[in-house]
């Protein structure tokens, strides 16, 4: 405001004695009023609570998680280049970041228990993100029809995991239901056709077959999908429903089965005991029969001895021999008619020895005692 103007006011001012007195305007270094001066500061520090304001509201940036890939959406275009774990800054309004689970994941079929838990699709949020075991799936078990048409039942476990290069293609092409359109149809589709070539009796009997088959049938359809959109860790089959006649009819049949093999081992059993007692039967008659030709061998050396021992003798008897040996026999007797008078001895024909002793008081006393 010009000096002269200044000078006006202050001569307007009411003196000390009464009236209201306009304060006096501070004054700039050029001579002139701080009015704007005065609000600027407060304007800076409302910018700078808009922009603070503006970042929590639209968020302008995303982590992705280890186990996690991004993929960012511009005006609705996929970029073809996934984003890695680590802090990323997009547009909001025109751009978002969907993060995407590229951890181990798990379907189970099975009735035992038909919960599922799993991830939900969201323009911001992870599959999964707030379940980092979000990747477990449970379905029905998978209703077949064997060769003669009736129903079984199959249970399986499947693992695979979503291929993190091919993340923004996958969604892209297959959207939010990709498990669905690529893991469970295909396993639907070859477990029917692989189960469909067998009765119901046959299944718990080609149990190993069949699982083979399964697991390599559905790595083929998997991996055959344009662009390899999933890592097909394993396929296991858990079990196998019969309906209830045909497991109560195997039942039967096993239990038959069962009670020949018993009747079988209980025969070899049997088999076995009647061969151990031939056996020690046999042992006992080859024993007595090696002993009595022990026995015989030696009653035949013995006698052979004997006769080898006769010949010997008899070759070596000659008459002078025989008449000294008579001689002593005789001596012998003599020796003895000294004790016993009553003996009488008979000389054998051709005086041979030995002569025959009578002990004729012997006769005399037992006469005497027999008339007593």
């Amino acid at each position: 405001m010009p000096a002269d103007m200044n000078d006006y006011f202050k001569k307007k001012q009411p003196n000390s004695s009464g009236g209201t007195k306009i304060p006096n305007r501070p004054t700039n270094n050029n001579g002139g009023n701080n009015i704007g001066g005065a609000k600027s500061a407060p304007s800076w520090l409302f910018l700078v609570l808009a922009i603070v304001a503006g970042i929590i509201f639209f968020k302008p940036f995303e982590i992705i998680n280890s186990g996690e890939v991004g993929i960012k959406v511009h005006t609705g275009k996929f970029n073809d280049k996934p984003l890695n774990a680590g802090l990323h800054f997009y547009i909001p309004v025109i751009e978002t970041i969907i993060k995407v689970n590229t951890r181990m994941r798990q379907i189970i079929y099975s009735d035992e228990n038909n919960m599922m838990r799993g991830d939900n699709y969201s323009s911001k949020r992870a599959l999964g993100i707030d379940d980092l075991e979000g990747g477990l799936k449970r379905n029905r078990a998978i209703p077949v029809l064997d060769k003669r048409g009736l129903t079984v039942h199959i249970d399986l476990a499947v693992q695979y995991q979503l291929r993190a290069e091919a993340a923004p293609k996958t969604i892209e092409k297959w959207g939010a239901g990709w498990e669905e359109k690529i893991i469970n149809s295909k396993v639907r589709e070859v477990v029917r056709d692989v189960v469909g070539q067998y009765t119901a009796e046959k299944l718990p009997v080609m149990r190993n077959e069949i699982a083979t088959a399964i697991q390599t049938k559905v790595t083929q359809k998997v991996e055959s999908i344009e662009g390899k959109p999933v890592i097909l860790a394993s396929v296991e089959l858990r079990n196998i429903v019969l309906p209830p006649k045909i497991k109560e009819k195997i039942e039967q049949v096993q239990a038959a089965k069962q009670d020949v093999t018993i009747a079988e081992q209980q025969k070899e059993k049997a088999k076995q005991e009647a061969q151990r007692k031939a056996e020690i039967a046999r042992g006992e008659a080859e024993k007595k029969r090696i002993e009595a030709k022990g026995q015989a061998d030696k009653i035949r050396i013995v006698a052979q001895e004997q006769a080898k021992a006769n010949k010997l003798i008899s070759n070596s008897l000659t008459t002078e021999l025989l008449q000294l040996e008579q001689i002593k026999t005789q001596a012998k007797f003599n020796e003895a008619l000294k004790v016993n008078k009553d003996a009488q001895i008979f000389l054998t024909p051709g005086g041979a020895v030995p002569n025959i002793w009578v002990d004729a008081k012997g006769k005399e006393q037992k006469a005497i005692a027999a008339q007593q």
